[in-house]
Parts: C-alpha cells; structure tokens; sequence
C-alpha cells in the first residue's frame, strides 16, 4: 500500500512537471503563432508587410541596452546579431519586444574567417548549419520574429567566397523549416563581387541589408557601382566611424560630440534613408545602448550611465515627426589651453594643471551638471564590432568640473590619454565630448 502510494505520488509530481513544461509555450507568446512576413513590391516600392500590413523599419541596433525603450521614442522593431548574446536568450528578446510593440530582425550567429573559420571544411560547415537549424527552430513561431539577420558583415577581410554559399544553404534550411519570415544577410558597406556572387549563387536570401557610417550619405552611388537595385535595409548606421574620423599624429581618432553625431544622423536619414522610397525598406541606427570602441562613447546612443544622448532625441523627432519636450545639452567643442584635438595635436607635460574650456548650449544652464574622466588610450583595439575591454579611468586627475571648464592634472606618466566630459540634465539626457592628448 504504501508503496503505490509513493508510485501515485511520483506519477503525480511527473504530471505536474510535464504540465509546466508544456505551458512554457504560453508564456513566451508562441503559442499565438508566427506573423507572416514577405517582401513586395507595390507600385514599384520594395516593402515588408507583416501579416498583410506594410512595414517600414523604424528600428535600433540592440542587445544590451534597454530595447524596449525604443518603441516609447517611436520605434517599431530591434534588431540582434545572435540569438543569444549570454545575458538574455532569444525567447527573452522576443518576450520583451512583443510586449512592448516591437518586430525582431534576429541575428544569427554565422562564423567568420577573420576569426580563423575555414570555409572549405565542410564538417565545420555542416555543423555550424546544425546548430543553426536548432536556432531557428527554437524560435520561428514566434509572433514577434520579423526576420532572419545571417550573419553579420561577412565580406569584412574575408577571401573565400564560399562562405555566401554557406549564407544560402542557411537560407534555403530556414525556408524549410520556418516558412514565414525574410532572409538577408548583412554586409559591410556593398561592393560588385558580393551582388554579383549572391545574386547568381544564393537565391534563397531574400534582400542584401547595407552597414555604412559616414559613407552612407554616398550609398545611392555605392549601390550603383555595385550594380544592385534590389531591396534592401540599412541595418546599421549611425555617427562617423573611428576610422574615418581625423587623427591625431600618434594615430588617435577624434571623435565628433553628441551634438555632431545627431545632426549628423539627421542629415544622413532625411537625404539617405527617407530619400530611396523605392529600395529601402528601413533602417536600424546603432546603437541602442552603449558599448567600448575606441572610447566609451563614439557608438552608443546611451551613456554608460544610462543618459539620452541627442541622438535619441533626434530619432524620436525622425520617427514620429515631433521633437520631445526635454532636449539633451548640445555640445559643440573641447579645448585644452586654447588647442583642440581636431584642429592640432594636444601634448601636455607630465603631472602640470590644466583647464578644458567647454562650448555649451542649453536654456538653462543652471539645471546642469558635469563629469569628467581621464583615460588611457585602449591598447586591445578591435575590428568590425568585436568586443573591446574598456581601459580604467584615473583616478584622482579631475579637481574640478563645470558647465564651462574643466580643471585636471595631466597623468604622472609619459603616454597617450583621452579627457571625456558629459554634461547632463535633470531629464536624464547628455551631451558627450572628449579630447585625446600626448603626455611627455
């Protein structure tokens, strides 16, 4: 008796188990079903449309950074670079998005080969489709999948086209396992060799997407030269890249202000983005957090701390036509002792005092506050977007900062450093700029 009891009560305990299991569907929002997703062409306009309903890309780059802020600004999709990035699994970014409004373009994860991938082994080859396969199965039914995203700029330093092969047999799986959502694969930049190749070799990728910084204002001309007029997402874009930005003579890049990268990402989606209404089909701005490259600033749309740069409020301007309330502090420049970075080189003797005059700009001044740091130039640089480790501030340099100058201590020793200064408000917005010197 009392051993039935025991086999009635594990049967019950595996029950309810099971039960949970098979609920956990439900709550991720899978069990609503895919959206349909296609490409079309109306009236001679390339557009997505989403279960019958054209969709434009209002979108951000993010992984990392808070996501689902984009829709409060006016947004209407994210985009990843893999299905799991180590702090929340693609079922969380999908959750997340369909809770707040939000299409995922998800990036699938494809090896590359200036990391060392080899892509003439096949068995290497082979397993990396498997476990995308796993991937893409795990998530297709979602209802906030948008798209697959495969791979992520591929043709950067790369030899063996082999790998676009590799791309559409990826393509060709997810058609038949998924059936519902685009396929594309992100490129940086667009060149002849890629159109031609994917365009006779891979005829399960939907559309080419387009990453471009400063050189996007010329993407109509890089199409052109590419002999591509198919449709298209620029999935990502943004302020001027480090490398094609002045440097000083030690070879640091300077780095435009807050202020300059919004109105440059203005200019760049009004004559860029908004100006092709036949091929483009939106737009995902990078980034929609913050990250190290080349300074803690350059790419985020965020601070470390979290603040709205101007760029934020610039995309809420460029997605639902009005300009918010709150503007963050414009900052226009930097100089140490009269000599800016952009216009001549800062070199500065070990341990001495120095003042950074700030050109600032907001209706009430007074509201502000300023911090400020110095930091070693990072020695670990990386390339297209890989992981940078941030180098430690200073401590002890800063003796003051305000809204027009900030007083320092140069470093007690000899090398190259950076003075980044954030000027912010009471509504969480920043201005951000940042001046590199030589310290002999």
């Amino acid at each position: 008796m009392k051993t039935q009891k025991i086999i009635a009560l594990v049967f019950v305990a595996i029950t309810m188990f099971a039960c949970d299991t098979a609920q956990e569907p439900e709550s991720s929002y899978i069990s609503k079903g895919p959206s349909k997703v296609e490409v079309r062409n109306v009236d001679g306009n390339y557009r997505l449309f989403v279960n019958g309903e054209e969709f434009y890309v209002k979108g951000a780059g993010c992984e990392f950074g808070p996501c689902h802020l984009v829709a409060d600004y006016g947004g209407n999709s994210i985009r990843t670079w893999r299905t799991d990035n180590g702090q929340r699994s693609g079922l969380e970014v999908l959750d997340d998005a369909y809770e707040n409004g939000l299409m995922v373009m998800m990036g699938l994860d494809v090896a590359r080969e200036r990391h060392g991938f080899d892509y003439d082994d096949a068995d290497a080859v082979a397993d990396q489709l498997d476990r995308l396969r796993e991937e893409v199965i795990e998530l297709k039914d979602h209802p906030a999948l948008l798209g697959w995203g495969i791979g992520n700029e591929l043709n950067l330093h790369y030899t063996n086209p082999r790998v676009w092969d590799a791309v559409n047999d990826i393509a060709r799986m997810i058609k038949e396992v998924d059936g519902n959502h685009v396929t594309t694969t992100m490129l940086a930049g667009i060149g002849p060799n890629e159109v031609e190749y994917i365009r006779d070799n891979c005829p399960d990728i939907d559309f080419l997407s387009v990453q471009m910084y400063g050189e996007i204002i010329n993407l109509q001309q890089y199409l052109d030269n590419a002999g591509y007029d198919g449709p298209y997402l620029v999935t990502e874009w943004g302020a001027t890249g480090h490398w094609e930005m002045p440097e000083t003579e030690w070879g640091r890049p300077i780095e435009q202000t807050s202020s300059e990268k919004a109105d440059a990402i203005k200019e760049r989606y009004k004559k860029v983005i908004l100006e092709d209404q036949a091929n483009c089909m939106g737009s995902y701005v990078f980034l929609w957090g913050q990250k190290q490259e080349r300074t803690p600033s350059w790419y985020g749309l965020f601070t470390e701390d979290g603040e709205k740069t101007e760029a934020i409020n610039v995309m809420e301007y460029l997605w639902t036509g009005e300009w918010p309330e709150n503007i963050a502090p414009r900052v226009h420049d930097i100089t140490i002792e009269g000599h800016g970075g952009r216009f001549d080189n800062v070199m500065l003797s070990a341990g001495g005092e120095y003042t950074a005059i700030i050109s600032v700009e907001h209706p009430d001044k007074e509201i502000l506050s300023v911090r400020a740091e110095i930091m070693p130039e990072p020695q670990e640089l990386s390339e297209g977007g890989d992981f940078e480790p941030r180098p430690q501030s200073i401590e002890g340099l800063i003796l003051s900062a305000g809204v027009s100058e900030v007083i320092f201590n140069a470093p007690a020793e000899s090398g190259e450093y950076r003075l980044l200064v954030y000027v912010t408000d009471n509504d969480n917005n920043a201005g951000t700029v940042n001046i590199p010197f030589l310290v002999h």
